[in-house]
């Protein structure tokens, strides 16, 4: 039988977790905030772990998530990064500082993470069960970090033995420490050489941006990268991780992390699985992997203001973790028509093609809601650039009012819609309206005319006027005025027609309504203005 991915993984997840004989299981995730906290982050690192969690939770276990949060890892000082600030000349005295140390470039968070992690951290619980415990490096420094750091200087031989088996040409010498302190005078951790432990808990180091020779406490650096990620493994007691395909090679990062953990420090490194980057389409099509430090992307702040999280967490979630993702936010009425499929079929109204495609489409839907289950009944479907229409022919302060009875009017909704219906066409109303003026462009713009100006009346031909007054009898003939009734009634007065001329004659249409050539779908369009609304501008042709 053909499982959901997530499924198989949380299957063979499910048989690993119980030879560790747990009370609690502990889920983690890793992130360094070394700039814009993109939605790609939410894929393997967020959302991943938590639909696993939830998944097994109904099996019979406990678990705990965290995202942790690298908050110690060296700020590069790359173009992007600097130009962040309003002096990127200036900016440059940051480079390697902790990016714990980096002031906030806006001023307005206490520095470069707290900045950044606003537009990010806030949001999970938007796009999950909110039970994501965020930890920061920094702090697992004063604690269990601290505490393994000690464990490390004493180990410090066969760690670099271990991780000399993946330097190549690079090993590091007898006697290596591998630590990293903050230099206490230029503020950098990544210009500095740990040159003597003094006891466990200082460190003398050298400097070799400024020529500094200091002492240190230990909680105030970091181990050498790959011995902290073990670190954080051990000081949370990691039993679930996934990883980015960067660490996924074999002979990588995540396979030498491996070997630390079993033959330095004892311990069985956590189940994990490997994903795929998320990428952006951008307005003119072009794919871009989104960056973090590169600050190429959009965040999950930004995805809220016009679209549900449902929306991304579907698409994640039908996506199988080694696949590319590509997100737009030029697309999102794709993406809503995409979900509304799927929606239709988990509830029974449409078929899928095959059996796999109703596996993943079914299961993908069920788990795309962040807080608890779909609602019994099937919710009320309104195309995205509906509710695009219609939150601009209508003032906002008729939303909560008109909207409805509207929609009711077309055809769009029954007399009594399901109250989830309803909610979710509210909220659409509000995104979808900021969505026209973000990402819908010039297409999707809809400001109706007063009226149809003598100057248009006066620049549409003999031959298209007679065809917009069939149009408008055939419309007057309609006694259910909704979308399917109007499509039909414009087909019959324009049959006649060949491609050419039915496109001049759409632009001479569109003109009467908005004073432009072009605008959205015309059914859709007149059936939201409602009969009365919509013919009074056909009316004005003589």
């Amino acid at each position: 039988m053909v499982k959901h991915w997530i499924d198989e993984l949380a299957e063979q997840l499910y048989k690993k977790l119980l030879e560790r004989k747990k009370d609690v299981y502990i889920f983690n995730g890793g992130l360094s905030v070394s700039g814009l906290q993109h939605i790609g982050r939410l894929r393997g690192e967020i959302i991943l772990p938590e639909t696993l969690r939830r998944i097994l939770e109904k099996k019979g276990l406990r678990v705990k998530q965290y995202i942790t949060l690298y908050t110690q890892d060296a700020w590069k000082g790359k173009e992007a990064q600097l130009n962040a600030f309003p002096n990127p000349k200036e900016a440059e005295k940051y480079k390697g500082w902790p990016l714990i140390k980096v002031p906030d470039p806006y001023g307005c968070h206490e520095n470069w993470v707290e900045h950044f992690w606003a537009d990010f951290g806030p949001y999970i619980k938007e796009f999950t069960d909110g039970r994501i415990e965020p930890i920061t490096t920094t702090e697992l420094y004063r604690g269990k970090l601290k505490e393994f750091t000690k464990v490390t200087f004493e180990k410090r031989e066969e760690v670099r033995r271990v991780i000399n088996k993946y330097r190549g040409r690079k090993p590091y010498p007898e006697g290596w420490i591998p630590f990293e302190p903050i230099c206490s005078k230029c503020g950098r951790i990544d210009t500095t050489e740990a040159t003597e432990i003094i006891d466990d808990e200082h460190v003398r180091y050298e400097c070799r941006n400024c020529g500094n020779k200091d002492t240190v406490e230990i909680s105030d650096g970091k181990l050498n990268w790959r011995i902290e990620w073990v670190g954080v493994w051990w000081s949370l007691d990691v039993d679930f991780e996934p990883y980015g395909k960067d660490h996924a090679t074999p002979g990588g990062s995540r396979d030498s992390c491996a070997d630390l953990a079993i033959n330095v420090y004892g311990f069985k490194p956590p189940e994990g699985t490997p994903y795929e980057w998320v990428a952006m389409r951008t307005k003119d099509k072009k794919v871009l992997d989104m960056t973090s430090s590169g600050f190429i992307g959009f965040t999950p702040k930004d995805w809220l203001e016009v679209a549900h999280p449902h929306i991304y967490r579907f698409l994640v979630l039908k996506t199988p973790p080694m696949k590319k993702l590509v997100v737009s936010l030029y697309e999102i009425p794709q993406y809503y028509s995409q979900y509304f499929k799927a929606e239709r079929i988990y509830y029974g109204l449409e078929k899928a093609k095959d059996e796999e495609e109703e596996i993943i489409l079914k299961r993908s839907y069920e788990l795309s809601y962040p807080h608890g289950e779909p609602p019994t009944q099937p919710p009320e479907q309104v195309p995205y650039t509906h509710i695009a229409i219609l939150s601009q022919i209508l003032p906002k302060e008729k939303w909560s009012t008109e909207a409805l009875k509207r929609l009711k009017m077309s055809g769009h909704l029954p007399e009594k819609p399901t109250e989830y219906g309803v909610k979710r066409i509210m909220e659409m109303m509000e995104k979808a309206y900021t969505w026209v003026q973000k990402y819908g462009g010039e297409r999707y713009k809809v400001e109706l005319l007063p009226e149809p100006t003598e100057e248009i009346l006066r620049e549409i031909s003999e031959e298209n006027k007679e065809v917009l007054r069939r149009m408008l009898q055939e419309l007057e003939k309609i006694e259910q005025w909704n979308e399917e009734n109007i499509k039909n009634a414009m087909i019959n007065a324009t049959k006649d027609l060949d491609p050419a001329k039915r496109r001049k004659l759409y632009e001479d249409f569109y003109k009467l309504y908005l004073g432009k050539t072009y605008g959205p779908r015309a059914a859709p369009l007149l059936a939201l203005l409602g009969k009365k609304e919509a013919l009074k501008y056909l009316k004005k042709i003589h």
